[in-house]
This record gives structure tokens, sequence and C-alpha cells, in this order.
């Protein structure tokens, strides 16, 4: 369905949803050849329309240096009435006939959110909603909030990466444009080889190897500020071994060859226990995060469902 409603400039042209939707790509990408493989188009087609875009409302909406694009107060303003014009219009379809729910909310989450937390949640949020089309990507905490950020993705669970929750995130969100509701809280186990002796500061770790998924982990920066380095990269003293899976992560520390980081919640997920040993360095909360003026029907009733299983666990009914 194409919306179209007639432009006041002098031109007479007309703004439509095609056009929103390239101005946002190049708007959240910021650069023309990024937005114009997010477009599936070739970029002298994004240029001209960007071009035609800003001729049609007289107004220049970015400022170019270089291959970046970047939003001048103009483009700022067309942004926020880009965000909000489709959930306007989602509105005004649900509002016509009430029986019809959103169609699709894209979640992006954490491979241990993925596994451990998101099942039960998302089983419940489909058997009352069945019509909404969740579309679930996994990734590393940075990643996942850039994909917000760039709109690619409507929300996602993202860990706050200081130690011991020693600040609240949430300012650090909003200053980045984005909401962030604390969805769930996750006890960090370090997992050792089997008859690991005891470790209660970093120089009692006898190996030098560790597992962890690639940097942008919020985990891997909570065991970075733990151990008292900068960053692994920086430091010569440790050999990092990138895993892509949790399952990977442990079979290498029962292994003996390599220590981890691991969330409580992966290991009550074993069918039989591990042998390996755990000790529990910190406690982290993991949140949901948006774009601070997103909003829509299938993301709405996604909160409503976590806050009722934030309360649920608050009694005790849940874990």
């Amino acid at each position: 369905m194409l919306l179209v409603f007639p432009s006041k400039n002098q031109t007479g042209g007309e703004l439509n949803f095609s056009s929103l939707e390239i101005f946002f790509a190049v708007a959240t990408e910021k650069n023309l050849t990024r937005a114009a493989r997010h477009l599936a188009r070739v970029q002298s087609n994004v240029t001209m329309l960007v071009k035609q875009f800003e001729e049609e409302l007289q107004a220049q909406l970015f400022s170019r240096s270089g291959k970046r694009m970047s939003l001048t107060p103009s483009g700022g303003t067309m942004l926020d009435y880009a965000q909000r014009l489709p959930y306007l219009a989602e509105r005004a379809r649900l509002a016509t006939n009430p029986e019809q729910q959103p169609g699709r909310l894209s979640i992006g989450a954490m491979e241990s959110t993925a596994a451990a937390r998101l099942p039960a949640l998302l089983s419940k949020y489909h058997s009352k909603w069945p019509q909404v089309e969740l579309e679930i990507s996994i990734g590393t905490s940075r990643s996942l909030v850039e994909d917000v950020e760039r709109g690619h993705l409507d929300c996602a669970f993202v860990a706050d990466s200081s130690f011991q929750g020693a600040r609240d995130p949430r300012p650090e969100f909003a200053a980045r444009g984005l909401s962030a509701t604390r969805a769930y809280r996750e006890d960090l186990l370090l997992t050792l080889p089997p008859n690991h002796p005891t470790v209660s500061i970093p120089t009692d770790i006898r190996l030098k190897t560790l597992a962890a998924f690639s940097n942008g982990c919020a985990y891997r920066n909570v065991l970075e500020q733990w151990l008292g380095v900068t960053s692994f990269e920086a430091d010569s003293d440790w050999k990092v071994m990138e895993l892509v899976s949790y399952h990977a992560i442990l079979a290498c520390v029962a292994a003996g060859s390599c220590f981890a980081l691991c969330p409580r919640s992966i290991l009550d997920l074993q069918r039989v226990p591990m042998d390996i040993c755990v000790q529990k360095i910190a406690t982290i909360d993991t949140y949901l995060v948006a774009q601070s003026n997103y909003k829509s029907g299938a993301y709405e009733e996604l909160l409503q469902f976590l806050q009722a299983s934030m309360y649920s666990r608050r009694e005790g009914v849940d874990d």
C-alpha cells in the first residue's frame, strides 16, 4: 500500500512511503553505499532519489562530507516524522479492522537470551497473537544496539556491560535516542576446567586462554573489567579463542583448554551437569531497547508480556 499526501511546497510534488524509506535508510546508515545495499538498489539511484526528495521539499536534509551523510536540522525534523508515519499508518489500518493485529516484529537478542529466556516469553506471546510474524536475529550487544539505531531491528535484548551493575545504563541509551526496559537479571559465572583450584582474584587463574564471543559482547567486556585489562586485543598476557555458541565454549572449558564467562541460565539448560568448576563473579541486567519514538502494536504487546513476566518472577512464580 502506498500512502500519498500532498506537499505544501511550490513544486506541487508529493511525499510517499517509498521516498521516506529511502530517506530513512540513508539517515540511519549515514552512507549512500550501505543504504543502497540495504535497499537492494544501485547507489546512483539512491543518490538521485535523495536529491529529488530534497528538491521536492525545497530543503537540504543531508550534509555531505566525503562518503558520510549527516542530517541537517531539517533532516532531523524529517527523520522524526519518517519514524512515526509507519506507526500511524498501521494504527489507522487497525482502527478500521480492529480484529487484525500488527503483522511483524523484528527482535534482536544475545545468544544466551535467545536460548534461555525468549522461548517461554515468545511462546506465550505467539499463543495470544499468532498473526504477528516474529523475526529473531542473534548478535553481540554492541551490534544489536547499532542495528536498532539504524532501524534494522525494531527492538533488541542487550546486556549492561558495567561490572556488577556499577552504573545505570539507561541514561546512556537515552543519549543515543533509545528507550530501555529492564528485562532480566543474569548471574555471570566464571567457568573453569575440572579440578581447577578456587579463584579469588584474577591471578589465581592458571590458564591464559579464554573462550568468548567476538568483540562487542557485553559479557566479554565484564570479564575484561574483572581481569583488569583495557582490552584483550591490547593485552599480550591473554589469548582469546572466539567462538559462536555457548555449547562450543563450554565444551572447550570442559576439555581443559580455556576458561570462560557464562550466564547461569545457560548452565541451567544443560540436561546433564557438566564436569566444570563455576563461581559467580558478577550480576548483570539485560534490557529491551528500542528507538525512543518507536511505537507499534506488536512492540507494545511484547512490552506487556515482558512486564507480566517480570512481575511473576518478583512474586516467585517464575525463575
